[in-house]
């Protein structure tokens, strides 16, 4: 067992506990926050494979930037903060039961396959933001510029809709 198993081991459980967190919670302000932790533990698996800049980017843009765009929908909303829970122990025991089962079989499944030996490093090591930077600005450019014109109008849908909820009352 060395530093990195144990790395990947703790970043794995930081990420499902962070999701499961995220659906269990009833307080949109507790679920933003496991849902920064599952980003920022995702961003770790990217360092570990070796791909530094995605999890740079996955800091910045999911952890920041989306984790704020919730909340300040959620100050834009009208939103109960005295949310209760709905009571439903034996959903939650199910629930409990089913993501133990889950782990339990993809656990094993992981330990039990054949894995293949990892191929020969390169001899000249690669660099992941000129090769990401060439791949987004050449062959993705279109999808890219799409992508952010549909988040500039879900944005700008977001603003009208809650500006139409204040104007209401």
């Amino acid at each position: 067992m060395n530093g990195e198993f144990i790395a990947f081991f703790i970043l794995s459980l930081l990420t499902i506990g962070g999701a499961v967190f995220m659906i269990s919670f009833t307080r949109v302000v507790h679920m933003v926050i496991s849902l920064g932790i599952t980003f920022i533990s995702i961003a770790g698996h990217f360092v570990l494979l070796g791909a530094e800049f995605v999890g740079v980017s996955q800091v910045l843009v999911y952890s920041g930037a989306i984790s704020i765009l919730m909340l300040f929908g959620i100050m834009l909303t009208k939103h109960d903060a005295n949310d209760e829970g709905t009571g439903n122990t034996w959903k939650n025991r199910f629930v409990l039961v089913f993501v133990a089962a889950l782990f339990g079989l993809l656990f094993w499944g992981i330990q039990n396959a054949p894995w293949q030996a990892p191929a020969p490093e390169a001899a000249e090591p690669m660099n992941n933001a000129k090769e990401i930077g060439i791949e987004v600005f050449t062959k993705y450019v279109i999808p890219f510029e799409l992508l952010s014109v549909l988040l500039l109008v879900c944005l700008v849908g977001a603003i009208i809709m809650a500006k139409k909820e204040g104007d209401q009352q």
